[in-house]
């Protein structure tokens, strides 16, 4: 009698607890309850890109390309966008995030979780320097040549990434519906340091060994963009970004947003021109240099003047005016991967709503299908690749001294601009 007792005290509890849900709906489909609050974020140096519509393809003056590259209106959906190239100080924060990360895996800094699974005690500090406490568990990171002309050097090929995408493409297919999720979760390692050589290997009886030697490393160059660095590299920069805001949302009860990302080629020309329809220059033109003048851009003036613009190789990040959504550099400075793979005639048959081409080639593809897109023209770019239309390739898998990227972040919801 007292277990029968105590079982419908729990029922009558269950049915008051059901009767109190039932009754605060009062019958009427609201919803469900107790979702998390969404606010509109505002990512740290970034700027949002209005929804609108514009017509791709090259400018008025460029009449032999327009045969092969057609006109055509296209719309692209509101986003956020990098108001500059990353700089080096910027990847310089991923790099010692990996360094620091396989330090703190090589001397066993591990924490139990909640869970019972362990992860990394972020907490503790590593004394990188010589001769520390710390130094013997971390020798094997470093370069072996301890000789007094070299200083003791952390071997940068062992500063590697891994980072995972979802082939959302492939999933979608009709005849994978059925497999299991797995199968489509992609997983790439790769090593993150920027390749400081390119300044050497790009240009064939030049002097640049000062820029090897300093670019990347010096603090002159740290509001610079950082070049050296390949699509695979760049792709790697964005899962890290993208892990690193999503570990601080969760550890601050926010809701996540979508990943950090390379933009496809045609946000960044709808970027680039900032509102203008068919202006050639993201200032709109139709040239190089304004009433006094002065050069708008970082490139390759006339035959070969690299120091008329204001800056020989490359210039800090936030040099020259911004364009109208407040861009900077989106013509010349260092050129930039996007994420869309490079195809003569893409233009005849893209999309003509966010149109992106995507395509990761395996070793054993053709060279032609490892193209990526890269846009707006460098420092070492005559005018006619600076413009908003130009579109130039270079490998996935290469790295030069004229090559950077910004990132950008798809806006969730309506459009910014339409909120009152």
């Amino acid at each position: 009698m007292k277990r029968i007792g105590l079982l419908g005290a729990f029922f009558l509890c269950i049915l008051t607890i059901f009767g109190c849900k039932s009754k605060s709906y009062n019958g009427q489909l609201l919803g469900s309850a107790e979702r998390p609050e969404w606010d509109l974020i505002n990512p740290h140096g970034m700027v949002y890109i209005p929804s609108g519509t514009f017509h791709i393809g090259p400018s008025d003056q460029d009449v032999n390309n327009t045969m092969v590259q057609r006109s055509k209106a296209i719309s692209i959906q509101g986003f956020y966008m990098d108001d500059a190239e990353i700089s080096n100080n910027e990847y310089r924060q991923f790099v010692e995030y990996v360094r620091d990360s396989i330090g703190h895996v090589m001397l066993d800094h591990y924490i139990d979780s909640e869970d019972g699974s362990q992860k990394l005690d972020w907490d503790m500090m590593i004394d990188w320097s010589a001769g520390s406490e710390d130094a013997s568990g971390l020798e094997a990171l470093y370069h072996s040549d301890n000789t007094d002309y070299f200083q003791r050097q952390i071997d940068s090929k062992q500063l590697k990434f891994k980072y995972n995408w979802y082939a959302w493409k492939d999933a979608a297919s009709k005849k994978n519906r059925d497999a299991t999720r797995d199968l489509y979760i992609e997983e790439k390692e790769v090593a993150i340091y920027p390749d400081t050589l390119v300044w050497i290997h790009d240009f064939s009886y030049s002097y640049n060994e000062p820029m090897t030697r300093n670019y990347f490393w010096h603090p002159a160059f740290d509001e610079y963009p950082v070049v050296g660095v390949d699509w695979y590299q760049a792709n790697a920069f964005c899962g890290w970004r993208t892990k690193f805001w999503n570990d601080w949302q969760l550890e601050n009860g926010k809701t996540m947003s979508e990943d950090f990302r390379l933009p496809f080629e045609h946000e960044w020309e709808y970027a680039a021109r900032g509102g203008l329809e068919n202006a050639p220059y993201p200032w709109g033109g139709p040239y190089v240099r304004n009433t006094q003048g002065c050069i708008l851009a970082n490139f390759k003036p006339g035959r070969g003047n690299y120091p008329e613009d204001g800056g020989f190789y490359t210039v800090p990040i936030y040099s020259y005016h911004p364009n109208d959504y407040g861009l900077y550099n989106m013509a010349g400075n260092v050129a930039e991967w996007t994420s869309s793979a490079f195809f003569e005639n893409a233009y005849s048959f893209v999309h003509d709503m966010t149109p992106d081409i995507r395509f990761d080639a395996d070793s054993e593809d053709p060279v032609t299908l490892k193209r990526k897109v890269i846009r707006g023209g460098s420092w070492k770019d005559v005018a006619y690749y600076i413009q908003n239309g130009t579109r130039h390739w270079e490998y996935a898998d290469t790295a030069k001294s004229y090559v950077g990227f910004r990132c950008a972040l798809t806006f969730l919801g309506r459009s910014k601009s339409d909120y009152q």
